[in-house]
């Protein structure tokens, strides 16, 4: 919220700006909103038992650039190349 007054040509009644009390009144999207509503808004509801840990990792261009050619699902693709590659060998 500005401080600042807003032009008045962009003060409408249609889409006033939001005061300290509307701030306080206004829910998550989660409980204000269906859950058939938020599916179609590509909304995940919350992991029933998180499977993955977010980590941040350097990896070679190359390597990002050709998983990322490959399409959605190129970080779960990785994660799988991972997983094979610690069947046949033991990390340091």
């Amino acid at each position: 919220m500005s401080k600042r007054t807003p032009p008045p040509e962009r003060i409408t009644t249609e889409n006033p700006e939001w005061t300290a009390a509307d701030f306080k009144k206004a829910l998550p999207a989660r409980e204000a909103l269906p859950a058939s509503l938020l599916h179609k808004l590509g909304v995940r509801g919350p992991q029933k038992a998180p499977t993955k840990e977010l980590v941040s990792i350097r990896l070679s261009r190359d390597v990002v650039e050709s998983f990322r050619a490959s399409g959605d699902g190129w970080q779960t693709r990785i994660d799988r190349a991972l997983k094979e590659w610690l069947r046949t060998h033991q990390p340091a």
